[in-house]
Order: C-alpha cells, then sequence, then structure tokens
C-alpha cells in the first residue's frame, strides 16, 4: 500500500487491513525515540551509531566497529545485549569470522544496533538495563506509544509478539503501517535527525548487496526503505509526504524485495535508472546448478504480487 500522512491511499494491492507483525521494520521510528528522549545526544551517539540503531545490519566489520563504539558510549557491553548470537548475515563476514576461528557473538546480532539504542534510552531514562526488551519495560512502553502514534491509533490496541532477536515487537494493519512511515517521513526533530543519519551512512542501514542500503544510496535519501522479517517491507518518501508498507503473505524475501522495487518505481518516486538499478538487485536471474539462466523473478500488480 502507498499512501499519504493523512491516509489518503494512492496504490493498494491485496487487503490492506491485513494485520502485520512490523518486525524490523519500525526500527528507525524506534530509534527516533531515543533521539527525542535526548538518550543519543546525552551518551554521545553520533550519525554512524544513529544509522546503526535502524539497521538490520550484516555483521559486516564496519558494523561489528560502530556496534561496539555505541555500547562503550553507554558504558555497557556485549553481555549487556538481549538479542542472541547468530552468524553476520554477510557471508564473505561470516566465513572470514569462521577462518578466525572466532564465533559469532550477539554483536554480530543483525539488531545489535537497534538494541544498543535501547539500552542507551533506559540509561537516560534511569531505568534498568536489564529486561529492556520486556514489553512491560519503559522503553518498550515508549516504543509502543511512539509507533501508536504515527499510526493513528489507541496504543492499548496493538497487539505484541516476540521477535526473532527477544524484544517485543507490534501487530498493526498495513493500512496504518503505512500511515505510519508517511506520518514519520515528513516529521521533523528526531526522525529528520535519524532519517539524516541513514541518508548520510547508507551501508550501516544493511550492507553490501542488501536492497535497503541500495535504495538509500541510489537516491540519496530522497527514499528510505526498511526491511523487516517474514516479507514485510515499509517506505518513506518525504518529498512527497508518502509512506509504503507491504507485506509477502508468504514470508518470502525474495518476493518483498521485487515488490518494493516495483512499488517504487510505479509510485514515481525514483528516476527510471535508479528504477533499473533497484530492479537488477531486487530481481536476480534464476540460475540453475550449472549456472544456466533458467527464469527470472518479477512484480505482477493485481494477482498478488511476485512470481518467478
Amino acid at each position: 500500500m502507498i499512501c499519504d500522512a493523512a491516509g489518503a491511499a494512492f496504490a493498494v494491492h491485496g487487503d490492506p487491513e491485513v494485520p502485520v507483525i512490523a518486525r524490523s521494520a519500525i526500527k528507525p521510528i524506534q530509534a527516533a525515540v531515543a533521539w527525542d528522549a535526548g538518550a543519543f545526544h546525552a551518551l554521545g551517539f553520533g550519525p554512524e551509531e544513529v544509522a546503526l540503531a535502524c539497521a538490520s545490519h550484516g555483521g559486516e566489520p564496519e558494523h561489528v566497529a560502530v556496534a561496539r563504539r555505541a555500547l562503550a558510549l553507554c558504558g555497557a557491553g556485549e553481555e549487556d545485549l538481549a538479542c542472541g548470537p547468530h552468524e553476520p548475515l554477510h557471508a564473505p563476514a561470516a566465513r572470514a569470522l569462521a577462518a578466525a576461528g572466532e564465533r559469532p557473538g550477539r554483536i554480530h546480532n543483525n539488531c545489535s544496533g537497534k538494541h544498543t539504542a535501547m539500552i542507551a534510552l533506559a540509561r537516560h531514562l534511569g531505568t534498568p538495563v536489564r529486561g529492556y526488551h520486556a514489553a512491560e519495560h519503559p522503553v518498550q512502553r515508549a516504543m509502543g506509544a511512539e509507533l501508536a502514534a504515527w499510526a493513528g491509533l489507541d496504543p492499548a490496541s496493538l497487539q505484541t509478539a516476540t521477535d526473532g532477536c527477544g524484544v517485543v515487537t507490534f501487530r498493526l494493519p498495513l493500512r496504518a503501517l503505512a500511515e505510519a512511515y508517511a506520518r514519520w517521513g515528513i516529521a521533523d526533530a528526531g526522525p529528520r535527525a535519524v532519517r539524516g543519519a541513514i541518508a548520510a551512512h547508507p551501508r550501516l542501514l544493511a550492507g553490501t548487496g542488501r536492497l535497503c542500503t541500495a535504495v538509500t544510496r541510489a537516491t540519496g535519501g530522497a527514499v528510505l526503505a526498511k526491511v523487516g522479517a517474514e516479507g514485510v517491507y515499509c517506505a518513506c518518501v518525504p518529498a512527497r509526504g508518502l509512506g509504503i508498507a507491504l507485506k509477502a503473505l508468504d514470508g518470502s524475501r525474495r518476493a518483498a524485495d521485487a515488490a518494493l522495487a516495483a512499488l517504487l518505481a510505479a509510485s514515481g518516486a525514483v528516476r527510471d535508472d535508479v528504477a533499473a538499478e533497484l530492479r537488477e538487485l531486487a530481481c536476480p536471474p534464476v540460475r540453475n546448478t550449472r549456472g544456466d539462466l533458467v527464469g527470472a523473478i518479477e512484480a505482477v500488480a493485481g494477482d498478488g504480487g511476485a512470481r518467478s
């Protein structure tokens, strides 16, 4: 769905009222909570630390370095992160870690930047860091209230779930998620600062070969896109006041990538050359085990999304 801050729809495919667990797609909105509370300023976070707070990063060396620096600014260590360890999402980084005889840690978790920002907020609020990931913690209550406000919903209507990284996440209609991004994308203060940090450091938002980074870099920050697990994507186009939210019902990121690239092109949010670049990344050729080209991925409006 594509809509403006008033909720007027510009494009709708499927059911806009389908409930969606937002997962990592709301990280930029969550990061702005810490900015507006003064936590980032008080602890000395710079644009790189702020950008990583929004990231589902690949665990590349630059991601890990910024995450370690952010933790140090919080007076915290890797053991304070509530997220579990996993291999870097960036395959070469994972291979390099293994070759060095090192095991992946919590710092390599793609959500370590978000968790560090939540620790920063807990520190700044004077609340315990322990348990910051739980729904009843003041940090998470603040996150839920902020998302509900941008989405135009009663906070009590937000259902919760536990995300893959252990932190609470929220369930809301796809329409409300698109509206939240449209409103957040034109807001000042924390949202503007977070958008600026991402625009300045798009590699920290995701990393090598990732669509979120490619969208922001190719548009010079004119479009901000953020992936969520299980086929969720959100984006905002601040100059046009537009918010985009989509969900691949089967949870496939392959379908979600293709759908986002198609929506950005169809909305006119990106130039034709940028649309072609994004389509090449989002819709890679399908090859068999011999390396033969045997198919392609494309997004087809009106029939449920991407197909191969």
